[in-house]
């Protein structure tokens, strides 16, 4: 898979922008504040319909404007597709496909694949439990874009659910939101598990493969005591384990398990990562994981755009050699840097200068 044409109206920086993009490497320089990471984020939002910089839309959308655009022609040994997205900041973002209308932006889903990895990565090992949450959902998704269906509908079951809990509502009110929460938190569960499963030891090769050998394991940390890839079997357990903790949800006003709880703990060695391993075995466990889940998307036969931005400068010799064979490899892989100095000399493609809202070809 690869863009195209990249066209951007009123998004961020971006009046207007257009970029003929081609398969392999295309390298974005521009310092820090310029646009460049903007181009890569309108991407992202194709791929997963949300900022990875930002919680809401109306950031993404220029000042005294309505709405924003992305257009973007993909490219797949199958077909080509022309994808369009309105994103508004008062009303449901619209979407089109090959100039039809979508009967929701998730029907995008699936079209535009792209694997990310920033320095901001580091948070997969060492921040709170969300950002790993969102990097297992946002892998399920791509592997099954019909899972982001159930997850936006958990995750509107649950909104519905604490609601009730804080007006604290007979419990004939909450049953139904009960068997909704288990219903679609047991399929989330077991999408997880499942692939996890195939993750793993990827996981474990391609660490032993940028570091020092040493034992690593991805274990699912959850409420329920025997979380598996058996949706039935998840669903019952979340079923018991609200019974048995309704007095405390109606205290706290909150849905207490499901996926929503749930976490990674990412082992290495005897010790679990976070709070234990050095920085640069951090790094190598970040790296590891992005370069990972690209692996078995590959093994699923799918060519996702690899995304690079402002990483290098981060990175040691041995790190970096990792992402420069996976860079070369891509069918379609699109960098950023502040400074070209900052790019190693072995990566060549066709280069733009961004600065004020502009892309300027850059003659070799």
């Amino acid at each position: 898979m690869f863009i195209s044409n990249l066209t951007l109206t009123n998004f961020r920086s971006y009046s207007n922008l257009t970029l003929e993009l081609e398969p392999g490497i295309t390298i974005f320089v521009g310092r820090n504040g310029e646009g460049k990471t903007n181009i890569v984020e309108a991407i992202l939002y194709l791929s997963y319909l949300n900022s990875h910089r930002v919680a809401t839309d109306v950031p993404l959308i220029q000042l005294g404007f309505p709405s924003a655009y992305i257009r973007a022609k993909t490219i797949t040994p199958e077909r080509e597709y022309l994808v369009e997205l309105e994103i508004n900041g008062e009303k449901a973002n619209r979407a089109r496909i090959n100039q039809n209308p979508t009967r929701s932006q998730r029907d995008l889903f699936g079209l535009v694949q792209a694997i990310y990895f920033s320095p901001e990565d580091l948070d997969l090992v060492r921040g709170d439990p969300t950002e790993r949450r969102r990097f297992i959902d946002q892998l399920i998704t791509l592997r099954s874009p019909r899972i982001a269906g159930i997850i936006s509908d958990y995750e509107r079951a649950v909104r519905q659910r604490n609601s009730l809990l804080k007006s604290r509502a007979h419990p004939d009110a909450l049953t139904p939101w009960d068997q909704q929460v288990a219903d679609f938190g047991g399929k989330i569960m077991a999408a997880r598990i499942s692939t996890l499963k195939e993750l793993t030891p990827i996981f474990n090769s391609v660490y032993n493969e940028i570091s020092e050998e040493k034992k690593t394991d991805i274990l699912y940390k959850s409420h329920i005591e025997e979380v598996s890839t058996s949706a039935e079997s998840n669903t019952a357990q979340i079923l018991e384990r609200i019974r048995t903790t309704r007095s405390t949800e109606l205290e706290r006003g909150l849905t207490l398990t499901g996926p929503h709880r749930d976490d990674l703990t990412l082992v290495l060695g005897n010790h679990i990562v976070k709070g234990f391993a050095s920085h640069g075995e951090s790094w190598s466990v970040a790296l590891a994981l992005k370069l990972a889940t690209y692996k078995l998307l590959q093994n699923d036969g799918y060519s996702p755009i690899l995304i690079l931005d402002d990483v290098f400068s981060e990175l040691d010799e041995g790190r970096r050699l990792q992402l420069i064979q996976l860079a070369q490899a891509a069918e379609q892989t699109l960098i950023t840097v502040a400074v070209e100095n900052d790019l190693p000399s072995t990566l060549q493609g066709k280069r733009y200068l961004i600065k004020s809202g502009s892309a300027t070809e850059i003659n070799s």
